[in-house]
């Protein structure tokens, strides 16, 4: 009876030592790790011209001023990401939102000078920047001359959207606000 059962360990010892085992071992590495959805917190990856914004439709291509929300479910569960091409969009878009006022509310942007991913209410808003959506607005972690914070840049973006963007981005005459050219 001792020697059937020897025999079982030692093969089950040459088993684990062996290539099944490996390949057993990788196969259950990628299973488990193919089955992560990637972080729940913090800003997600960009597919840039692909990745399309979800307020105005465009496709989100310039690292430097794009942005997103991520939005925890009330009770838990995973959370979901939106993409913005501007920080415009993003801040107009949130406003409409069931939960704009919530704290759990993440919103990230582009660093212009850098492209790392900044936390959008921490961040520093320095106008007169050519941006995707012409709000104008590029982000930074220090403060600048001239620079808003968080509030102010809202209130820019809202003077930006009264008076450049009443019609789907184009002013009254259907002209550019930077070049006034049609």
């Amino acid at each position: 009876m001792a020697e059937p059962l020897f025999r079982l360990w030692h093969g089950v010892a040459e088993w684990r030592r062996g290539t099944l085992f490996s390949v057993w071992l990788g196969l259950m590495t990628l299973a488990l790790t193919g089955c992560s959805q990637g972080p729940d917190t913090g800003p997600g990856e960009v597919r840039w011209d692909r990745d399309i914004c979800v307020r105005c439709a465009m496709a989100i291509s310039d690292p430097m001023y794009s942005a997103q929300i991520r939005v925890h479910p009330p009770g838990g569960g995973r959370s979901k990401l939106y993409k913005f091409d501007d920080i415009g969009c993003a801040v107009i878009w949130l406003d409409q939102q069931p939960f704009k006022e919530d704290p759990s509310v993440e919103i990230w942007v582009n660093d212009y000078h850098t492209g790392k991913w900044i936390d959008a209410r921490k961040a520093w808003y320095v106008p007169g920047r050519v941006t995707p959506m012409g709000y104008g607005l590029g982000a930074t972690i220090r403060k600048e001359p001239g620079a808003m914070d968080f509030s102010a840049a809202r209130r820019h973006i809202y003077q930006v959207e009264q008076s450049y963007h009443l019609h789907r981005g184009e002013t009254p005459d259907h002209s550019h606000p930077e070049t006034g050219s049609q």
